[in-house]
């Protein structure tokens, strides 16, 4: 059997009985394992499973001389990708072996993708390194693992949804689903049906049943963006939902049940709301028994350079350039603007600069108008830089972006933009774009 597998180009491993397989695959990247129902030491049946346990992503094939249903029914509960009679393999092995790899490669990518999921949406993913996003990450971390509603405060941009999906990521839901919806966004009669869900016929244009968010989040996690915003009517069904788990749809009469952990965000101060008489009482007490505050990135300055550079990556290689980093006048720039955008802010800044910028390090000549401005109070001079507001640094973008567009073909670029190709060559020097 080793010698016929040998022959179509697959690495062969022998071994007689468990004990031995099993050191082998402690030793070598198996994909598959070929395995015979009755071996000295034990059973192919019960083997499968061990191997199954410690090594998921292996594909097991059962092999014996005397098929039997019992067996064969265990061996598939068990996780076995096949189980064959001996005397009939010969013409089904080879082909078989390549299903069970292609299996295995497919649960190899899929835990790969996973643990990038789950890199992504973690805590590692939150950038800085100041005190006070570190405290804000601990708290977070402390409430991930248990299922206590959490309210996220904070201005606009600071990072509110990122902190949700790694508190998500965390906890013991992160298989399920987690469902953001931001409540400004939507009318008090969308937002209702969006949340909710609705029943068909119950408002003109409901032609078939909807489900509503809360049951798409069922067993995960929804996160409840701008929960300030929120009409008083809607907060009173948030509340039976927070209390009892339940609600009611659009235009039904019966109660529908669901299991989920509620995070919610907002930029208001919702004390001041209560007082307004904007905001249920009741409600903010049960939002926020694990209230956690955000930081303005104004507040956080020393991790400004770092989610800068992050930025700059990321943009670097989505335009298709070569920008390594960020020259000293323009992070002192960075540092000295006050960023009522917050980090959002911060990230389309980066973005527009990776776009206009000529060079191999971002500079101040590629930052916004109000930005380089900062620079008088340094003593440079700012005369020669081009406004962010002009309509030669819209055109200077678009340029940039066409040749992107056309990894740097000039006549293409020239096509696209329906101009001559020395009008191009003349606005490539005059912009200084290489």
């Amino acid at each position: 059997m080793a010698r016929i597998i040998g022959l179509e180009n697959f690495e062969v491993f022998q071994a007689g009985d468990c004990k031995s397989g099993l050191k082998k695959l402690e030793q070598n990247p198996i994909d598959v394992v070929l395995c015979d129902v009755k071996l000295p030491d034990g059973n192919g049946v019960e083997l499968t499973q061990t191997i199954k346990e410690k090594y998921p992503n292996v594909e097991v094939i059962l092999l014996t001389a005397y098929g039997n249903i019992p067996d064969g029914v265990q061996a598939i509960k068990n996780g076995a990708f096949d189980y064959i009679v001996k005397g009939d393999d010969n013409n089904k092995i080879i082909p078989l072996l390549h299903r069970a790899i292609e299996k295995s490669a497919l649960t190899k990518r899929v835990a790969q993708l996973e643990a990038r999921l789950d890199t992504k949406f973690s805590f590692d993913s939150i950038i800085g390194n100041s005190k006070i996003v570190l405290q804000a990450i601990e708290l977070a971390k402390k409430v991930a693992v248990t299922d206590t509603t959490v309210l996220l405060t904070g201005e606009t941009g600071t990072g509110k949804e990122v902190f949700a999906q790694a508190i998500h990521q965390s906890g013991e839901r992160k298989n399920k689903n987690f469902v953001a919806i931001n409540c400004s966004a939507f009318s008090h009669d969308l937002l209702e049906s969006e949340m909710f869900g609705h029943i068909a016929g119950a408002f003109t244009g409901a032609n078939k049943d909807k489900k509503g968010l809360f049951e798409e989040a069922h067993n995960g996690t929804i996160f409840l963006d701008e929960i300030g915003e929120m009409p008083l009517d809607l907060q009173a069904k948030l509340l039976r939902v927070l209390e009892n788990g339940e609600f009611i749809k659009v235009g039904e009469s019966k109660v529908t049940q669901v299991n989920v952990r509620i995070i919610a965000a907002t930029n208001r101060n919702l004390l001041k709301e209560i007082e307004n008489g904007h905001f249920r009482q009741d409600l903010y007490y049960r939002l926020s028994v694990f209230q956690i505050p955000l930081p303005a990135l104004k507040d956080r300055p020393s991790d400004i350079e770092q989610l800068a550079l992050n930025f700059l990556q990321f943009f670097s290689i989505r335009t298709n350039k070569k920008i390594k980093t960020i020259s000293v006048d323009c992070l002192q720039l960075l540092k000295r603007h006050t960023w009522p955008g917050n980090i959002r802010e911060l990230k389309n800044i980066i973005e527009r600069s990776v776009i206009l910028e000529t060079e191999t390090t971002l500079t101040p000549s590629s930052l916004p108008l109000e930005l380089q401005q900062l620079q008088d109070e340094t003593g440079n001079d700012t005369t020669t830089i081009l406004s962010a507001f002009s309509l030669a640094a819209a055109e200077k973008i678009h340029i940039q972006k066409v040749l992107n567009h056309t990894n740097g073909n000039k006549t293409e670029t020239a096509r696209l933009l329906n101009i001559a190709l020395t009008t191009l060559y003349r606005k490539l020097d005059e912009y200084r774009i290489q």
